[in-house]
């Protein structure tokens, strides 16, 4: 008799808990969020990686959108949250302080582009129109914590549940890139070509899931004696977003070619070139058509003075719906490295970002010598583009108007042609460095890329490019200063057509 007792209030009790965990009351002490993935073109996205935060940054739950590109976190407390949306060959997107309410759905249309990809935020009601529906809840089922019957608790009518975040790792993402080189110098090694043997390297983590932190470096050795050439790179950046710090500092030593008595003294008769720089990049996303990238480095050169001077650059993307996109950027001094190879918000396990840095690493400062004293190329540049996708053909139209100072020109003759003063042996080849002066330029392009299939690709561009030219005098060039007085910018057309398969 005691035996069927127990039996009848296991079940009783098993009832009462049911309709605790399944019943209308936890519906109404929580909310959910589920989104709509598709591109440019309206066409639902499948794939697509999806990552909920908390109100302090900490990933909490993750899916992956179905066929149809929908998604969706439900039986959330309510809070404000933040989601990142990624997925290959688009730019992620994110959205912050996602606001949950109790029985109340929050839905995100999710438009991904290559160029800018944007959230919308719309909330609803139950019965409203809202995605949450049997058919996409099977994305919730790889992650245990999205089980809502998992989570109950036999008091959830009096207290809303409580989520337990598990303890981050100090080290987690991390995945690192090697590149051994040697042989014929210059043939791939960019910055590095004047040495014969070389070794590059990147690595990157995550630090207690906020902070990203990537080292690169590359190092090689001259034919001559052994002497070390070398650089090396550190960026950090928060949780994978902006601002992103960086710090790029390299030590190489010059080609002994006809080298003036000030450079004696120094390993292997040349002298040091040593260059610090470090630079900032942050990017805003001030609308969901509006995408601000901005920064700035301070650089310092030490080769025979010291030359500080300070970069800027900015860039601004607007995207105009299905009439297509538009950019305007602009910068001042050295070459907008960061904003040129940003691979944008780094992914789990992708190494593109550590290819960017070697990259990065790989681009000198353009020095020229004029009556004994170092100079830096500096120029001031401002471009202007239009993009426009047409189904599976994509239209691209661009603009600049380039000022450049101390422009670094290389030129091929003999190593006593010119004085001594002024000419500078060039890292990457058996050919001088000589200022040219200052000049101005203006250029334009037009091209179409044409997709045939998933696997194949064509395109056609054509524009005018800004180019210096000498006068046709047969007089032999004794100065630098007489190389500048024949040299003249004029324009120069160009077309160029492609194709690529996979």
């Amino acid at each position: 008799m005691s035996r069927y007792k127990l039996g009848a209030g296991l079940i009783v009790f098993s009832t009462i808990w049911s309709s605790a965990a399944f019943g209308a009351t936890p519906a109404a002490l929580s909310g959910s969020i589920a989104g709509y993935v598709r591109d440019a073109r309206g066409i639902p996205q499948m794939g697509a990686s999806v990552f909920l935060f908390n109100r302090s940054e900490r990933l909490i739950q993750q899916a992956i959108s179905n066929e149809r590109g929908i998604f969706g976190f439900e039986s959330l407390p309510a809070d404000l949250y933040s989601v990142r949306v990624s997925l290959s060959s688009f730019l992620p997107a994110m959205k912050q302080k996602i606001a949950v309410q109790p029985g109340m759905q929050s839905l995100l249309y999710v438009d991904l582009a290559s160029v800018l990809s944007s959230i919308e935020l719309v909330y609803a009601a139950p019965g409203q129109g809202a995605l949450m529906s049997d058919e996409w809840k099977w994305t919730l089922k790889a992650s245990t914590a999205t089980r809502p019957v998992l989570r109950v608790l036999p008091d959830l009518i009096a207290t809303p549940p409580v989520r337990r975040e598990p303890a981050s790792a100090m080290f987690s993402d991390t995945r690192g890139l090697l590149s051994v080189s040697a042989g014929d110098a210059g043939s791939f090694t960019g910055a590095s070509s004047a040495s014969d043997m070389g070794t590059a390297f990147a690595v990157a983590t995550s630090i207690l899931g906020k902070n990203q932190v990537q080292f690169s470096g590359n190092l090689g050795y001259s034919p001559r004696g052994g002497i070390p050439a070398a650089g090396l790179r550190a960026t950090f950046s928060r949780d994978g977003f902006s601002p992103e710090i960086s710090l790029t500092v390299h030590q190489m030593y010059l080609p002994d070619r006809a080298s003036p008595a000030s450079f004696s003294g120094q390993p292997d008769g040349s002298p040091a070139l040593r260059t610090m720089s470090i630079g900032m990049h942050d990017r805003i996303e001030l609308s969901g058509r509006l995408l601000v990238e901005y920064g700035a480095s301070m650089d310092s050169v030490s080769f025979l003075d010291h030359l500080n001077y300070i970069s800027k650059f900015g860039r601004v993307s607007y995207r105009l719906g299905s009439k297509g996109t538009v950019q305007v950027a602009y910068s001042t001094g050295a070459p907008p490295t960061d904003l040129i190879l940003s691979p944008g918000v780094p992914q789990k396990g992708d190494t593109t970002a550590l290819a960017s840095d070697l990259a990065a690493l790989a681009i000198m400062p353009r020095i020229s010598l004029l009556n004994g004293q170092a100079a830096v190329q500096r120029s001031q540049n401002f471009e202007a583009g239009y993009e426009k996708a047409l189904g599976n053909t994509t239209v691209n139209l661009t603009g600049y108007r380039e000022f450049v100072n101390n422009t670094a020109l290389t030129v091929v003759g003999a190593n006593d042609v010119l004085a001594v003063g002024d000419i500078l042996p060039d890292l990457s080849s058996r050919n001088s460095i000589v200022d040219a002066g200052s000049f101005h330029r203006l250029g334009f392009a037009a091209s179409v890329n044409q997709r045939i299939n998933d696997k194949l690709e064509v395109g056609v561009s054509f524009g005018s490019s800004g180019a210096l030219d000498a006068d046709s005098s047969s007089d032999p060039v004794l100065s630098v200063r007489d190389l500048q007085s024949r040299l003249r910018s004029t324009q120069r057309f160009w077309t160029s057509a492609r194709a690529s398969a996979k």
